[in-house]
């Protein structure tokens, strides 16, 4: 198979979807690997390093993306990358398609097969392709959060470790999965006092196994959300409903309690964020004021981290990748649970059922067996 990579170009998007250690296992493999002039730059993953494992250089966006059967990526296809999709194409990234009604639209009227790497769901029930950014984000959230509690970046001038003879901040995490511990235990290290808020009484009791002293745990029902974010100096909302929109854990009237200059960390942003004021922000404008409270709202949080991110993306994807490309998808989708949870779109049809629910779009969804 022809696969290609091409260069991010969402904001501040430096990660790449292929590394040259992943480029050589699919030429190992037979296939042929186009990538983009500069693609992984932004990683500091010179072109060099891919031609060295046999991989093609192209100059532009448009002779990858017209040459590749497959293109492996980050994020989703910009509006401006519309017009290089052709029909058939095997688009291998994350989409989160429950955030965007026009990208839906656009890859059922161009009958791309998206498969969407935060849908594809592990034989242990696992999320894996969406596990390392998860990683990454949710190790961020606190962090990020902390910068922002600066007064002259408009929070509360709040020290999140404290110092002796004063409280470090209240930290409060909606979600106790992979983002939602990663965030408790960054917090935790800092020195915050962290509330963990979960449904799942299974997940509270096994955060309160493994975490610090400094953590606590809280059934989420709305009398335990008001009240605490009534203290919370950081908010990160770490809610995932699979492939659907995030829930929305916090209203306009509920923000107003909060304390003046607390920060919000969306990381739930990329399916459409769990705050009523949440929408999204990006690396260079990556924070807003809603009732006094900031918010940080960046959808790609991991780029900011992007060699790391990049590696430990490549890491999960490569598995995946390699069975599509040497298998065809037709034939992937049969042999392997994995990918066929992540095909969203196909031939025309959303094959996802949240996705079509997420937008009214029920008419159009076909169960993706019937397909294949």
């Amino acid at each position: 198979m022809r696969i290609g990579c091409v260069k991010e170009i969402k904001n501040h998007e430096y990660r790449v979807g292929m590394t040259p250690g992943a480029a050589k296992e699919y030429v190992k493999a037979g296939h042929e690997v186009f990538v983009q002039a500069g693609a992984g730059i932004g990683s500091e993953i010179a072109d060099g390093e891919y031609e060295a494992v046999g991989v093609n250089i192209l100059g532009s966006a448009e002779e990858v993306w017209g040459v590749a059967e497959m293109i492996v990526k980050v994020k989703e296809p910009l509006p401006t990358e519309y017009d290089l999709m052709r029909e058939g194409q095997i688009l291998y990234t994350y989409f989160h398609f429950a955030a965007s009604e026009e990208l839906t639209r656009v890859c059922l009227e161009k009958k791309i097969i998206a498969v969407a790497y935060e849908t594809m769901v592990g034989e242990d029930g696992s999320l894996p392709l969406l596990k390392p950014m998860s990683e990454v984000a949710g190790s961020m959230a606190p962090l990020m959060g902390a910068y922002y509690l600066m007064k002259s970046q408009g929070g509360r001038g709040v020290l999140a470790t404290g110092v002796p003879g004063v409280l470090p901040a209240n930290v409060v995490v909606f979600g106790g999965g992979v983002v939602g511990r990663c965030a408790a235990q960054v917090a935790a290290g800092m020195g915050a006092k962290v509330t963990v808020l979960d449904t799942n009484l299974r997940v509270l009791t096994n955060l309160g196994e493994i975490m610090p002293a400094n953590v606590f745990t809280r059934y989420s029902d709305a009398g335990a959300v008001e009240e605490v974010i009534r203290e919370a100096d950081i908010v990160v909302g770490a809610v995932l409903l699979h492939g659907a929109k995030a829930p929305k854990l916090v209203t306009r009237e509920q923000l107003k309690t909060m304390k003046h200059g607390a920060v919000i960390v969306d990381v739930a942003i990329d399916q459409g964020g769990c705050f009523e004021t949440s929408r999204a922000t990006t690396h260079s404008e990556p924070i807003y004021e809603e009732e006094g409270v900031v918010h940080y709202c960046v959808a790609n949080m991991p780029g900011a981290y992007a060699r790391t991110s990049t590696i430990a993306l490549g890491n999960a994807t490569l598995e995946y990748g390699l069975e599509i490309a040497g298998r065809g998808i037709a034939e992937a989708i049969r042999s392997s649970r994995t990918v066929a949870t992540g095909v969203n779109t196909y031939w025309g049809r959303i094959t996802y059922w949240a996705v079509a629910e997420a937008f009214g779009m029920t008419d159009s969804y076909t169960d993706l067996y019937e397909m294949v």
